[in-house]
């Protein structure tokens, strides 16, 4: 299975001419933002707290099996989610109506989420003015996904993956080793309780857009947690795809 990381920068478009300023805000904020608070993480944490993250983050960049991952062309698997409404969300029943823009991610409890949630809220209504649906999915309990939705006044659909099964079928799960149980531990954000299971599986952060023939157009995975795929890149998937 072919894989490769998509990642569009503001120039990917410039010459479109067509960028709106609500679209430019989203962009500028998600991008500011995770640098920003990397920065202030880096200057605050526990001492070696950075260094253990950065180290992990590479061993997994060396470990994780990117090619079994899904990508551009390939067909996306479906999945049927409790949202966090109580309602359950099917891939199949969105795409009769138009695109999807699915994302995964960690989780309420992780701050550069939180900071990605809210920068696509603010391009939602470009997202949707062609044509597409926002998905976005994790692991945690749908409980947990409500309050994720809530604290972050998210408008989009928001799912609960419990187990991994959908980010299985996806290629992106992986197990958290001792040393980040530990630090979550320490954080008051141990897994078990958080996502309903012992595993201390995540999925790598990562966005798709998927046509409404089911085919994935444009895929972003990275397995630096602190980098997530900008509005304007889905939005210029979006347009590229003919949504």
């Amino acid at each position: 299975m072919h894989f490769r990381t998509i990642e569009l920068k503001h120039n990917a478009v410039a010459s479109s001419g067509r960028r709106a300023a609500p679209e430019r805000t989203a962009v500028m904020d998600l991008e500011h933002e995770l640098a920003a608070f990397k920065a202030a993480f880096a200057r605050t944490a526990p001492a070696g707290r950075p260094a253990l993250y950065e180290a992990k983050i590479e061993e997994l960049r060396a470990s994780f099996a990117r090619e079994n991952a899904i990508g551009p062309s390939d067909r996306a698997p479906d999945f049927d989610l409790p949202s966090a409404s109580g309602s359950r969300v099917a891939l199949s029943t969105l795409l009769r109506s138009g695109p999807v823009v699915l994302t995964f991610y960690r989780g309420g409890w992780c701050p550069y989420c939180n900071i990605q949630l809210r920068a696509y809220q603010m391009a939602l209504p470009e997202i949707t003015a062609q044509g597409a649906r926002l998905v976005a999915v994790s692991p945690q309990l749908p409980d947990a996904s409500l309050s994720t939705a809530e604290k972050n006044a998210l408008t989009f659909d928001v799912l609960s993956d419990v187990g991994n099964e959908a980010a299985r079928a996806y290629g992106l799960v992986y197990a958290l080793p001792e040393e980040l149980r530990d630090a979550l531990r320490s954080n008051d954000k141990a897994l078990p309780a958080i996502n309903g299971d012992e595993s201390w599986e995540l999925p790598v952060p990562a966005t798709y857009v998927i046509a409404r023939d089911g085919r994935v157009t444009l895929a972003f995975l990275d397995v630096d947690y602190r980098k997530r795929l900008e509005p304007e890149a889905i939005l210029a998937g979006l347009r590229s795809a003919g949504a």
